[in-house]
């Protein structure tokens, strides 16, 4: 772009912010109305109070908010050469949200003068997870961007998890962790500006060492850089920034990522002009995506946190940003062609857990008075509304498990699974349309929108990654795109508040209460009628890890086998999605347990992981409804506690 283009342009978003931000305050004042400096709430009126100290600072932090995280943005980008690194793909964001999170709920009182060390002590954490997991492999792009956003995903559902289980449904915590800019005086505006400044004080004295970073680690070092010393403060900056934005205002997805990209966009190229224009376009693009958010909310009745908003650029962003990414080396085989054999006596002793599971699950209660075994009438009692939810835990489990193994099959990518790919959000996303055609949907409208929206994002996947020729690991990425996409539009829904809020927000959890003897019997029923259509075509699943070639010279119908497999997967995703809600790892963990149980052909790997995936969802029903007595914790995000140190522990493995 020349630079009278790029000029025009950033001038026309320039007047675009400003003319809304002109047009909501009018709304709420007249021009001569306006209060004059200095502020005396003693003097003003109402309207006149509202405006000083709700509409001007929530423009100002906007711009400083947007600031703050378009210069972390491109701090880190250059700090790890890498395109799609922002405070919100790296964790950052969602590690100051637990915290924030997690301190509101159970140590109100250290909010009080702390909160911005609680952000940065969570967002300090998270980040130095993702950069252990991506330290082993030199911080390469794709390992550092996965590691990231599923640490992120990760912080926002045990985020989740906590707000459920106090038993409240928390509105101003669910809005907070949207990004509300709702301000009330100047406070926020006042220590986001020292940040701000600060920030911009210490860049500038980074501007050559990262300058020089650019040139290689060897170059670097040998005029005089100090590699270590630096790459601790740009990254100490960042995050200090990204945590300070959360605990003034919540959780703003991807304005890092998109401030700097905006400004390479426009033709700048240097060091200096990117950390020096990314605080502009990043304050210039929050301010405009508020101002957005405030017309709509003024037109139409409905009020959604600007950063659920700002989240909507990221999936297209993402994906958009990915074919530019650098790969260090090409993609090993993936583990799951080899073809050992397991003895089929171990499938037996997988399967003599579940009768004891089903025991403790049927027999095992918490009372206010203790552990308790129920026995006799209280047994009889109980039993009609145990055993449905036992048995749709446990379908649930065996879907995602077959559903996560033919994805890794169809990919060749062994870190795939229904959560991973971005089907879990989808079928979320499906289930809200379906909410939204008809408030009174019943469950077979509900699964038809699940299913629809769990195969639409499978699809589009599958034919992006066909298009572009993406290696497994970029499959993955995008996947987690589509999946980050989705996520922000349920965020937008949830913030609204009405009864659409209440049911999504009750899906994402899951509950095996909800499940009934018609339900559970249907789940059943889909997951045997699953498992046979894999083993039919087991001989499909052995081959399709070997690649396009070797499928097709073996005499493999390849798009028929494709969309037979992306179809069963989504609609096994969708049917146990709407039982265990849109994460649990169920579909990641099942089939690599089977795997490094020995169960690799997908005749005998199928069944095992369908029998591992009952095992952990009936575990994961056991400890939902007793850990946090009286109140239940959701049936999947309570499996994702188990699931997330497992997904760590495989990243840092294959790292």
């Amino acid at each position: 772009m020349t630079r009278p283009a790029a000029f025009l342009t950033a001038l026309s978003v320039l007047s675009a912010s400003a003319g809304l931000f002109l047009w909501v305050a009018l709304d709420h004042l007249p021009f001569a109305d306006w209060p004059s400096l200095p502020f005396d709430a003693g003097r003003m009126t109402t309207q006149q109070i509202i405006f000083a100290y709700a509409v001007l600072p929530r423009g100002a932090v906007a711009l400083l908010a947007g600031a703050a995280l378009g210069l972390a943005g491109a701090l880190l980008q250059r700090l790890l050469r890498n395109p799609i690194a922002d405070p919100s793909t790296l964790g950052v964001s969602s590690g100051a949200q637990l915290a924030i999170v997690t301190a509101t709920l159970f140590f109100p009182e250290i909010l009080d003068g702390y909160r911005a060390f609680v952000a940065l002590a969570g967002a300090g954490a998270a980040t130095a997870l993702v950069f252990l997991l991506g330290w082993r492999r030199s911080f390469e792009p794709i390992t550092m961007a996965v590691s990231g956003l599923l640490v992120g995903i990760t912080c926002s559902a045990l985020a989740a998890a906590m707000t459920l289980s106090q038993g409240e449904y928390l509105m101003s915590l669910v809005t907070w962790n949207g990004g509300s800019l709702s301000q009330q005086d100047w406070s926020a505006t006042v220590s986001l500006g020292l940040e701000l400044l600060l920030g911009l004080a210490v860049t500038l004295l980074l501007l050559r060492p990262l300058t020089l970073l650019g040139l290689g680690d060897s170059s670097a070092r040998s005029l005089g850089v100090a590699l270590a010393g630096t790459r601790i403060a740009a990254a100490s900056l960042a995050v200090a920034l990204s945590a300070g934005v959360a605990a003034a205002v919540g959780l703003v997805s991807f304005v890092g990522l998109a401030a700097p990209a905006l400004v390479r966009l426009l033709g700048i190229r240097t060091t200096r002009g990117i950390l020096l224009l990314s605080p502009v376009a990043g304050g210039l693009l929050l301010w405009f995506c508020d101002g957005i958010v405030q017309l709509v909310a003024a037109s139409a009745g409905e009020t959604f946190p600007t950063g659920s908003v700002t989240a909507l650029i990221g999936g297209p962003l993402l994906i958009w940003l990915l074919p530019q990414v650098r790969a260090v080396e090409p993609p090993q085989p993936p583990d799951s062609i080899v073809v050992s054999r397991a003895p089929l006596s171990r499938l037996v002793l997988i399967l003599c857990l579940l009768p004891p599971l089903v025991w403790a699950g049927l027999c095992v209660a918490r009372l206010p008075d203790g552990w308790t075994l129920l026995s006799g009438d209280l047994l009889r009692e109980l039993f009609p509304a145990r055993w449905p939810r036992l048995l749709a835990s446990a379908a649930a489990g065996s879907l995602l498990a077959m559903a996560g193994a033919m994805l890794q099959r169809l990919t060749g990518n062994p870190m795939a699974s229904p959560e991973v790919l971005g089907v879990s959000g989808g079928a979320g996303v499906g289930y809200a349309v379906a909410l939204s055609v008809s408030a009174n949907a019943g469950a077979p409208a509900l699964f038809l929108g699940a299913g629809g929206g769990a195969i639409l994002v499978l699809v589009i996947v599958a034919l992006f990654a066909a298009r572009r020729h993406l290696p497994p690991e970029r499959l993955l990425l995008a996947g987690i795109s589509v999946s980050a996409f989705s996520s922000a539009i349920l965020s937008a829904l949830l913030a609204v508040g009405d009864q659409r809020a209440w049911q999504i927000l009750a899906w994402l959890g899951g509950s095996a209460a909800a499940a009934t003897p018609q339900t559970a019997t249907f789940l059943a029923g889909l997951a045997v009628l699953i498992l046979m259509i894999g083993l039919v075509f087991a001989r499909w699943l052995t081959i399709l890890p070997l690649g396009p070639p070797t499928a097709l010279a073996l005499g493999l119908p390849l798009v028929g086998a494709r969309l037979l497999m992306v179809l069963t997967a989504g609609i096994a995703t969708a049917a146990a999605s709407l039982l265990v809600g849109p994460l649990s790892f169920v579909g990641l963990m099942a089939p690599h347990i089977a795997h490094r149980a020995g169960f690799e052909k997908p005749g005998s790997g199928l069944p095992a992981a369908a029998v591992i995936g009952a095992v952990l969802m009936v575990i994961a029903d056991l400890g939902a409804r007793t850990v946090t007595f009286p109140y239940e914790l959701p049936l999947g995000l309570f499996a994702a506690f188990a699931g997330a140190p497992y997904l760590v522990w495989m990243i840092g493995r294959r790292s």
